[in-house]
């Protein structure tokens, strides 16, 4: 039996019925949100490095120690960078990599520090860390999975922080707290054996003054949307679905936004202002993970687990009711195209240039064309043996894919496959990194680690 516990998971100018939510471009310097503008994972205008040594320090401009465990990406804003972590009241907290089918929770009811760190993104200096919470958790966590795995979000006047059931958080830039909401408890884990309780991930957005949430969990599922000055909630909409760990996507469509979610019973997009559904979609994984992304004009879901693993290209602009496939059926009036069984557990894919890019749990990586589904190659990355759940991220013409163990597999956009290096970080990797103004962020186990040319 396999396992699920995070989501650690739009690129711009392919349409121009599609506006950018954030008022940000894959060339900007900042890293808004679980990677980047609209989940693009994609940050182009500057050199992007190939090769470094983490172990002699080459091509590494600052490695700073971050205590305890979360697999939050980090986001970057102008010249900080923003984490968070949880620090067990063990000495050692259990965190346990590789392809393997336990899903018994970790057992560990000691009291837990929930922080958030601001470093300087030049020098790696801690510039402030704050404690928003302590306390035993009130949900248990996968033993793969941490207390904090949703990434934070910003509007650079505003940064928010998810910590699922201990709350949510929203601080300004110099730290100050602004508000904080608890939804409640939000128990995420696997549907059919609700004991097995795996932990929350998926990470907020923040949008035209709002912060979108999904909570897909074992009881009353919802999506939100709250006031990011105050954190009043402006609307909150039930969910018919299993537990999720994908984060929503917020898109522009003919200049009105729409909330973009994975599901099983229910993938959808919803109106940003009312939060009414627009379109539903059935089908897929039973344990869905991947952000939706979009580029070339189609949104692209995938998730992977149980009978399916499908890929859904969506016709965003025209999509609306039940778009649901009929048996036998590969498209439709709103899918563009349709694959049964190429589909990612863990990793969000990535829609570079003309191609869309999956990477399989196992390392294996899929290369499309995204207009058609036309597979163009299907190449494994390591040995097949380690896993991998860090979402890829792309720029000057590179792909950069992360590996469980800690090692980065640079691979050459384009139809053909070429890998360019591979490069350890020595340490146990499960965060997306996030790119800023030619420098890539890693978050390990217990680092964060800037990669660029000194």
């Amino acid at each position: 039996m396999k396992f699920a516990f995070l989501g650690l998971t739009l690129i711009l100018g392919a349409g121009t019925a599609i506006a950018n939510a954030s008022k940000e471009t894959p060339k900007s310097n900042n890293w808004p949100q679980f990677r980047g503008v609209q989940a693009s994972g994609i940050a182009e205008g500057k050199e992007l490095p190939i090769k470094w040594d983490v172990e002699k320090g080459e091509g590494v401009l600052w490695k700073t120690a971050i205590p305890g465990l979360g697999h939050c990406s980090p986001i970057v804003w102008d010249d900080k960078v923003f984490m968070t972590t949880s620090i067990s009241g063990k000495e050692k907290a259990e965190l346990r990599v590789g392809l393997y089918g336990d899903i018994a929770p970790v057992e560990d009811s000691t009291v837990h520090e929930f922080k958030v760190y601001c470093v300087n993104k030049n020098t790696g200096k801690i510039l402030w860390e704050r404690t928003a919470l302590k306390g035993v958790p009130k949900v248990q966590r996968h033993t793969k999975s941490t207390h904090a795995s949703p990434t934070m979000a910003t509007d650079g006047k505003y940064v928010v922080a998810f910590f699922g059931s201990e709350g949510l958080y929203c601080y300004d830039m110099k730290g100050s707290l602004k508000w904080k909401h608890d939804f409640g408890v939000l128990d995420a884990g696997y549907y059919m054996v609700p004991s097995a309780q795996w932990g929350f991930a998926s990470s907020p957005v923040i949008h035209n003054g709002r912060v979108i949430v999904q909570c897909d969990v074992q009881q009353k599922p919802f999506l939100a949307s709250l006031n990011v000055a105050t954190g009043k909630e402006i609307w909150r909409t039930p969910r018919t679905d299993v537990p999720t760990w994908g984060s929503p996507t917020v898109i522009e469509i003919a200049g009105r936004p729409q909330i973009i979610v994975n599901g099983w019973k229910h993938i959808g997009g919803y109106d940003f202002p009312t939060g009414k559904e627009i379109w539903r979609l059935t089908g897929g994984g039973d344990i869905p993970v991947p952000t939706p992304v979009y580029g070339k004009g189609l949104l692209f879901i995938t998730n992977a687990h149980g009978s399916m693993a499908p890929i859904y290209a969506i016709k965003a602009d025209v999509a609306g009711g039940d778009i649901s496939l009929k048996p036998k059926e590969t498209s439709n009036a709103s899918i563009a195209w349709f694959t049964p069984r190429d589909g990612a557990y863990m990793q969000t894919p990535i829609v570079y240039g003309d191609y869309l890019y999956i990477c399989r749990d196992n390392g294996v990586v899929g290369c499309y064309e995204a207009k058609t589904g036309k597979r163009l190659y299907n190449e494994r990355l390591g040995t097949g043996r380690n896993g991998f759940t860090a979402s890829s991220v792309a720029g000057d013409g590179k792909l950069y894919f992360t590996s469980e163990d800690g090692d980065i597999y640079v691979v050459q956009a384009g139809a053909e496959f070429k890998l360019l290096s591979v490069n350890p970080m020595d340490e146990v990797c499960m965060a997306t990194p996030a790119i800023s103004s030619g420098v890539l962020f890693y978050r390990t186990q217990g680092h964060l680690v800037a990669i660029g040319k000194k």
